[in-house]
């Protein structure tokens, strides 16, 4: 019994980390080439408002496709369907208040990346860490000790610190409005925080699946990105059409944007979202180096500080559990051998 418990425990190890490995190299592809699209050439840009709504067209159809491996069976799948999602009202509407928030950060980077060159956006970016942990602690009733909320911070100096001073940035053919693109990265960063935990919450209260919950999400994630775009960008989509300056590379930011989503569902439904966090932290680091690669930027001494500050805070936030066990084991042998000298 045992060893089979240690198997399982394995596995959901195995699994966690390539959860979490998988979502910081789609995180990192994803700001550069969202950022790419957004300044580099093009007399015909597209828009935004558009890519969010397909990206949730996505996620739905492939959140139906994972639906529909699960419960193996299409008389199964229509039984869920017609329980979880025709229904089930309330729990829809439970369900479109992430949905809600999560259109607006998903535009919103769209909007920051427009008029922020990527280190400003992930320097800034990374305050959504310590506001998801006060929701965590706020909505989720979770007590964080000093060590974890020291990691918290340290990581957030550490990502700073590798953004401090970029090299030259991409050349930009747009014009560009920091302003604007301040206001759109501190309501991301809002919206990313409290979206997250309250889907947490919604995932964790209950043995409701996964994929419904996605699905429950999407649904109401496609209405109010189509409003969106009626409300935004309707009369020039009527008029130049809904795939308007659409280029494989656009293409590609939208797939990344659907596998993104539908990955941060599972890593939140078995970690949490601060270990979310710092997969994104992760993810900083890794784009930077792509800026190397792709853009010629020069890694300074600041950059390999930061990045050593970030990996130390990961490590941190790992000990406590660990550490408090091999203290308690410590301490208590320490209080045997003081009874034994004692008598």
């Amino acid at each position: 019994m045992n060893e089979a418990t240690m198997a399982n425990e394995n596995v959901s190890v195995i699994f966690k980390v390539y959860c979490l490995t998988v979502m910081t190299l789609v995180a990192a592809t994803y700001t550069v080439a969202l950022r790419y699209t957004r300044t580099i050439s093009t007399e015909e840009l597209y828009f935004s408002t558009t890519a969010v709504c397909i990206a949730e067209v996505i996620k739905l159809v492939l959140s139906l496709g994972m639906l529909t491996k699960e419960t193996a069976s299409l008389i199964k799948l229509k039984a869920t369907l017609q329980e979880h999602i025709f229904c089930s009202p309330k729990e829809l509407l439970k369900l479109s208040v992430p949905s809600v928030v999560y259109a607006v950060q998903n535009n919103m980077a769209f909007i920051a990346l427009s008029n922020l060159d990527v280190a400003v956006y992930q320097v800034t970016y990374q305050l959504k860490i310590p506001c998801t942990a006060l929701c965590t602690v706020l909505m989720l009733n979770r007590s964080l000790n000093r060590l974890q909320w020291f990691s918290v911070f340290m990581l957030c100096g550490g990502v700073t610190l590798v953004q401090w001073k970029p090299a030259e940035a991409t050349k930009v053919q747009i014009e560009q409005n920091p302003v604007i693109g301040f206001i759109a990265i501190a309501v991301a960063v809002l919206c990313s925080g409290f979206a997250g935990v309250y889907f947490e919450k919604v995932l964790k209260s209950s043995e409701t699946s996964l994929w419904v919950r996605n699905i429950q999400m999407y649904l109401s994630g496609i209405v109010i990105t189509l409003i969106g775009v009626y409300m935004t960008d309707g009369e020039r989509v009527m008029e130049k059409g809904f795939f308007f300056g659409y280029t494989p590379w656009v293409f590609f930011v939208v797939f990344l944007a659907s596998v993104g989503g539908l990955y941060t569902s599972v890593v939140v439904k078995y970690t949490d979202n601060i270990m979310k966090g710092f997969s994104a932290a992760a993810a900083i680091v890794l784009s930077m180096v792509a800026s190397v690669i792709l853009f010629g930027l020069q890694i300074t001494m600041t950059f390999a500080s930061g990045a050593f500050f970030v990996c130390i805070s990961i490590y941190l936030y790992g000990l406590p559990k660990q550490d408090t066990s091999r203290l308690t084991w410590k301490d208590t042998n320490l209080e045997d051998k003081q009874k034994l000298i004692s008598v």
